[in-house]
């Protein structure tokens, strides 16, 4: 027996198949979304199964006559064992009610061959004695590409839906006031989104210097410590030291400079030591791999939620990652941005939980007599716009150039404001907050949520 006759198989299950529907045209319709011709084994099966869809799109019943007619013209009759073969298929079907478990089969056989494809194709990278990393990102794809084509929407009446709507609304007004998504424990921006949702890709986008790592560890904190949650904290441009030092100042409220350079009194060191000890408790996870692919970070956030259940993604940001691995070339800058969007969008349903991607805007808004943001300055894709269900810029004023007749504010320095500029659910507004520069931390103001600017 050869390697290719010891490939998982069942021809007769093709055959019922294939039977099934040439007995019964109507029967396809239970099959076609669960079956392709790559799923059958034998060549020939597969001829036959393209021949059936083929008829099926141009509107024409796949019966003995029909079939035999188009293989006719394709020049593949003979190819398949003619007519005849044709009729023992039915032959060998008394009745098309067991279809969709000859379909089952058909499909898990298919499914063992991927398998085994891949693993010959791992087993011949690893032997290359290339870079182990890709080989393990390569692996991973493989194998979760598999997956992903099995996974399939079946249509669903509108009473479920419906049903489904309504328990989790019963919920909410049962809860009132309680936060359904990742609270970030900025009130008015909880209050504006109900906190951060499962399946939504957050885009939180601002200049470089008005706190887009600042607020995005600011939310982390408070889920992880306050909310009991767990978060991945992909961190493209600063080392892990320099966020834990951050956090850090957060946690003890002190002077971020006086830390970075120990410049601690007793009271001052005992409070980091407590602080410490509160932060080591919490599930935050931080990967500081500096311009990692976009496959590589999907794969780590699918491993680390199949250990511990992720509840929130974070991505520091994302114009600094890589759209794929080596080997594919995008025509342009906004390409490679939109294939990182789309996918940050997939990993966020995938997963069932929200991503917060940080983005950098362009330069624009710097040479506009208003300096307050706008959707067409992220910068290098519009994709961005498209793919988030929630954009939110950061907006300092004290860090824009003042005119030299304006009057100082007495609060200038000590606020910031969030404009939500997209809510694909909900009101788009701003809201305002305390900024403190020392301690790199945001804080509720006792404010509501604006509208739209």
């Amino acid at each position: 027996m050869t390697a290719e006759n010891r490939l998982p198989h069942n021809i007769e299950a093709e055959c019922g198949v294939l039977g099934s529907i040439i007995i019964d045209p109507e029967a396809l319709t239970l099959v076609v979304d669960v079956l392709r011709p790559a799923d059958f084994y034998r060549n020939t099966h597969r001829t036959l199964y393209e021949a059936i869809l083929g008829l099926t799109e141009r509107h024409t019943p796949a019966d003995f006559i029909t079939i035999c007619d188009e293989l006719e013209r394709q020049d593949t009759l003979e190819e398949v064992g003619g007519a005849s073969y044709i009729t023992s298929l039915i032959d060998g079907v008394p009745t098309s009610g067991n279809i969709e478990y000859y379909a089952r089969i058909v499909a898990r056989t298919s499914i063992l061959r991927r398998l085994i494809h891949a693993a010959g194709q791992i087993a011949a990278e690893a032997y290359e004695d290339g870079d182990a990393e890709v080989a393990l990102e390569q692996a991973e794809q493989a194998i979760f590409a598999i997956g992903q084509e099995q996974r399939h929407t079946d249509l669903v009446p509108i009473a479920e839906a419906l049903s489904d709507y309504m328990r989790d609304l019963e919920q909410r007004h049962t809860e009132q006031g309680t936060i359904i998504g990742v609270p970030t424990g900025l009130h008015d921006l909880d209050c504006a989104l109900g906190g951060l949702q499962r399946s939504d890709l957050l885009i939180l986008a601002a200049r470089p210097g008005q706190g887009k790592t600042s607020l995005a560890l600011n939310i982390a904190r408070h889920a992880v410590y306050q909310a009991g949650k767990h978060v991945a904290f992909f961190s493209l441009e600063m080392g892990r030291s320099q966020l834990v030092q951050r956090l850090l100042a957060m946690e003890a409220q002190m002077d971020q400079h006086r830390l970075r350079m120990g410049w601690l009194h007793e009271e001052e060191w005992e409070q980091v030591i407590t602080s410490f000890g509160a932060l080591t408790t919490g599930g935050l996870w931080i990967d500081d791999t500096a311009g990692i692919s976009i496959a590589t970070l999907r794969s780590k956030a699918r491993r680390l939620h199949a250990q511990v259940g992720l509840d929130l993604v974070i991505v520091d940001y994302l114009q600094l990652a890589q759209a794929t691995l080596a080997g594919k070339r995008y025509q342009n800058r906004e390409q490679e941005i939109a294939e990182i969007s789309r996918s940050l969008k997939g990993l966020a349903k995938d997963l069932d939980l929200p991503v917060l991607a940080l983005a950098q805007l362009s330069r624009a808004v710097e040479n506009r007599a208003s300096k307050i943001p706008q959707l067409s300055d992220l910068r290098e894709s519009g994709s961005l716009e498209n793919d988030a269900d929630v954009v939110i810029f950061i907006y300092r004023e004290e860090t824009q150039a003042p005119e030299d007749d304006a009057p100082a504010h007495p609060l200038i320095s000590q606020t910031a404001d969030l404009i939500i500029a997209k809510h694909r659910n909900g009101p788009v507004g701003f809201v305002k907050l305390a900024w403190n520069a020392q301690q790199t931390r945001f804080a509720n103001l006792d404010a509501q949520v604006s509208p739209r600017i």
